[in-house]
């Protein structure tokens, strides 16, 4: 028992030292209790106005970036429409639908007109969509000279009176005016290599053929059996699988998966006209092979 009560027993300096630990403590509580900060701090007017200019930048910023990540919509053919174009854009299904029987039955829009009275779209989404319009040069090219195009509408077949692009032999190629058998001989091997046309535009790429000649071709001929196409997946195929389309060569498809890697994955094959060495007329062809999941 004395042993026990020897640990509580301290002489004076001890006891002193432990009453100074007490009152530090009390005192420490004391202000935390009965402190009260002030407030509110206050700021100068000029601080205030500097602290506003910056929210706003900020803000101004955040609405850039929002604008960036939505999904813009770039100018286009309106005879290749894509359900994505008409659905951003206001179309109803139904007519998306007509724009897309009318562009299966061979036939193309050439003026802003008959785009409207196919697909039914009204005068106020009229208005919305005709600056995203981009047409054709050969279409552009008759607006400048009306007695031409109407001479050249006289002449035009329709759809119903040509033959299939797609199967027209080479003797029928050398008896159209113009055709000779080193051009019916391009454009064949062409049509060999793609695997078949699948739109009438797709002869323009044919080189080495004047582009009158072409037209000539296209009032005889158009796209009525389209051949079977196995569609490339953009973002998950390798650039060698990407060189396969008509017209993506492989430096382009290099640059195709660098910018899906540096970007995440790609979400609207519209993208792809950001790259450089994409042209307007190679994107319209190169689209037809490509897809995304």
């Amino acid at each position: 028992m004395k042993s026990l009560k020897s640990h509580f027993i301290y002489d004076r300096r001890k006891r002193n030292g432990i009453f100074f630990f007490i009152a530090i403590i009390i005192a420490c509580t004391a202000v935390v209790i009965f402190y009260s900060p002030e407030a509110d701090v206050q700021i100068s007017q000029e601080e205030d106005l500097e602290v506003l200019a910056f929210q706003k930048e900020i803000d101004s910023l955040k609405v850039i970036e929002i604008e960036k990540r939505k999904p813009k919509i770039f100018p286009f053919n309106p005879t290749l429409l894509t359900d994505f174009n008409g659905y951003k854009l206001g179309m109803t299904i139904e007519e998306i639908d007509r724009v897309l029987r009318f562009r299966e039955s061979g036939k193309w829009f050439d003026s802003t007109a008959q785009f409207q009275k196919v697909s039914g779209i009204s005068d106020s989404l009229l208005t919305v969509m005709e600056p995203y319009f981009k047409w054709p040069k050969w279409i552009e090219e008759q607006k400048k000279s009306p007695k031409k195009k109407s001479i050249f509408k006289k002449k035009w077949k329709t759809a119903e009176e040509k033959g299939d692009l797609n199967s027209v032999s080479f003797e029928k190629l050398i008896a159209i005016d113009g055709v000779d058998e080193d051009i019916a001989t391009r454009i064949l091997r062409h049509r060999d290599k793609t695997g078949g046309y699948l739109v009438d535009f797709q002869l323009y790429s044919v080189f080495g053929v004047d582009k009158n000649l072409k037209r000539a071709i296209l009032n005889e001929y158009t796209v009525k059996e389209k051949p079977v196409v196995a569609l490339v997946n953009v973002n998950t195929a390798t650039a060698s699988d990407l060189s396969t389309v008509p017209l993506l060569n492989f430096d382009l498809a290099k640059e195709i998966v660098d910018y899906r890697i540096l970007r995440e994955g790609i979400k609207s094959i519209e993208e792809l006209k950001n790259l450089e060495g994409m042209t307007d007329f190679k994107y319209d062809i190169i689209s037809l092979y490509l897809h995304i999941d």
